[in-house]
């Protein structure tokens, strides 16, 4: 069988096409970036860089030939990113329309999207001790500026295409996943644990004893490994359950905690001090895996800590060499 893999530069996408490869697939690996600056790029898969999806005949060539699609393809990063960004998130929508419409018009057997637990409604999300985030409460529909309302749009095109052309389609939220490496660890685009671990690194190399977290600290979110992500995420590909899924951990921490628990696994102790009028997003977010649990038999494998000692020396190892490359 041969996949489509857009966004094949990210985290997930380069897990994924890795996964498929191994399983004997053939995987054609798209993305905007050039192959310089991919995270990682399996030479078994036919790379095709600098792609960009917003231009719906490269979306149609992407599509040519493939049985199944993935569509990672989005612009995305960290709380920061996203909030200052928000046009920018809204247009790539735009992406998932052109592959939609391009897998109908070339009769793909079934698409994936990647979606987001920011398409939740910020109601349920105002206090650090909410509530797990159920399915159900995308509706009524507040979601994230931006991001959110994006992803909020794929799942609602993804739904349509199988209610009116009867399209094969299956929706992932991902609650906030993350790797041991390669990952994006700075740069404005990183995410919570990728971006402590390099506070960390830097405090640590340096022999410093603080390190700055943005707002109060206080603000809770579950982190997912990428392993067991590509798991599920292969898993609910192979399903018949058609709504939207969360793929996350249950195991909810603060970003305080987070912060504390990788200074633990990094063996240097730090002070917190905050920074009161930095982006922290929602104040509380955990992913509810009941249905996960009774449709496919799933639940994440890998506790935080066991992944934040994957995570942590790789971005130690990334800050040194790139401090030896600046003279630092």
């Amino acid at each position: 069988m041969k996949h489509l893999v857009t966004g094949a530069a990210g985290m997930i996408g380069w897990a994924l096409v890795e996964s498929l490869l191994a399983d004997g697939h053939e995987v054609r690996a798209v993305d905007i970036l050039p192959l310089a600056d991919w995270q990682k790029a399996n030479p078994a898969a036919e790379n095709c860089p600098d792609w960009d999806l917003l231009d719906r005949v490269k979306v149609e060539r992407a599509v040519r030939g493939v049985d199944q699609v993935w569509a990672l393809a989005f612009a995305m990063g960290g709380i920061e990113f996203i909030e200052r960004n928000p046009f920018d998130c809204i247009e790539s929508s735009a992406i998932t329309l052109h592959t939609l419409r391009a897998a109908l018009d070339q009769d793909v057997q079934r698409v994936f999207l990647s979606g987001s637990a920011c398409a939740y409604s910020s109601v349920h999300q105002t206090d650090p001790d909410s509530d797990a985030l159920s399915e159900w409460m995308a509706w009524p529909a507040d979601p994230e500026q931006g991001y959110g309302t994006a992803k909020l749009l794929d799942e609602e095109a993804c739904m349509v295409a199988y209610r009116q052309y009867g399209m094969e389609t299956r929706i992932a939220r991902y609650h906030n996943i993350y790797s041991g490496g390669p990952t994006t660890w700075t740069g404005g685009k990183e995410k919570a644990p990728a971006a402590l671990c390099r506070k960390v690194a830097v405090a640590k190399l340096r022999g410093e004893g603080h390190i700055t977290v943005l707002g109060d600290g206080l603000a809770t979110r579950s982190y997912c490994f990428i392993d067991d992500c590509i798991r599920a995420t292969r898993e609910l590909m192979d399903s018949d359950f058609r709504s939207p899924m969360n793929i996350g951990s249950d195991e909810q921490i603060s970003v305080d905690g987070l912060a504390l628990l990788i200074a633990e696994v990094a063996g240097h102790e730090v002070e917190i001090r905050h920074d009161p009028n930095g982006t922290q997003g929602v104040r509380g977010r955990n992913s509810c895996n009941d249905l996960i649990k009774e449709v496919l038999g799933w639940a994440p494998s890998t506790p935080l800590r066991s992944g934040l000692e994957q995570l942590y020396p790789w971005v130690e190892d990334q800050v040194r060499k790139t401090s030896l490359e600046v003279g630092l």
